[in-house]
């Protein structure tokens, strides 16, 4: 039996397939890149939800990419096995559900709605299902949140630090990793929405802080006071969501995560390679 990924090539596949081929089970990669490293993995070209290409005799199937394209090809897919389905979703489910942006509160419904799909589908193929909403991700080099800042730092050799209290949990992509795998075999955890952040919990000024202080070059830091956040805010619309979210707590509770998978994450301590891809 073939152990499906989708989203490989992503910072949670970085660490999941390793834990795959090391279970010595096929293992099978759609991306829309190939990646011919990794001893162990086939990759095929491909993407959802309608150039996936036929594969048989799936066992279990794991989603990493976007939901939506995701549950449209599992609700259309021909999956006579019933595989087990561990999919990655987005605390923005709730986080973004009162946003004062209407884009997000889009996105957020978007996420539900697309979870409600894929337990729709799995349901039809009688398969057990799991689903994982992560805080922000770190860990490899390839997150779209802290990697750019860290990135565009180094550069520039300055480190903007605003004056936020607003409250975060990073979680490394390895943690998720694991959760993901734990999910797979623990049956108890079936037909669940598990919310999962790192093991601390930190101020977006302490987190940004500790971010610099991992870079391997040094940078001038350059504070962002309360009120120019604000005039920000209110200037610039494309600003007025993510300056917004600066102030409100986009945190986890990992209670139910840990009592069904036994992962405990790590606390935000990041080096140099978290920002290296």
């Amino acid at each position: 039996m073939t152990v499906l990924v989708f989203g490989g090539s992503s910072q949670i596949g970085h660490y999941l397939l390793p834990l795959l081929t090391a279970r010595d089970e096929p293992v099978v990669a759609v991306s829309r890149a190939a990646n011919t490293l990794l001893q162990g993995v086939t990759w095929l070209n491909g993407w959802l939800p309608d150039a996936v290409p036929a594969i048989d005799d799936i066992s279990a199937i794991f989603s990493f990419g976007p939901l939506n394209g995701f549950a449209d090809w599992l609700g259309a897919a021909r999956l006579p096995h019933a595989p087990r389905v561990v999919a990655v979703s987005s605390m923005s489910a709730e986080t973004k559900r009162t946003s004062d942006v209407a884009t997000e509160r889009d996105l957020s419904q978007l996420i539900r709605d697309s979870e409600a799909a894929l337990a729709a589908a799995c349901a039809r193929h009688g398969s057990a299902w799991t689903v994982l909403r992560p805080t922000l991700i770190y860990g490899a080099g390839r997150d779209k949140s802290l990697t750019p800042i860290a990135r565009r730092a180094m550069r520039l050799k300055v480190f903007p630090l605003p004056a936020a209290r607003g409250m975060r949990q990073p979680v490394h992509a390895q943690d998720l990793a694991q959760a993901a795998l734990a999910a797979l075999d623990n049956p108890a955890a079936a037909g669940r929405i598990l919310a999962i952040g790192g093991g601390e919990r930190l101020t977006v000024g302490e987190m940004f802080a500790r971010v610099r202080r991992s870079l391997p070059v040094a940078t001038l830091p350059v504070p962002l006071p309360a009120w120019l956040l604000r005039v920000a805010r209110g200037s610039v619309a494309s600003l007025r969501g993510p300056l917004s979210r600066l102030e409100t707590d986009l945190v986890a509770d990992n209670t139910e995560m840990t009592r069904w998978l036994g992962v405990q994450p790590r606390p935000f301590r990041p080096d140099a390679e978290c920002w290296r891809s």
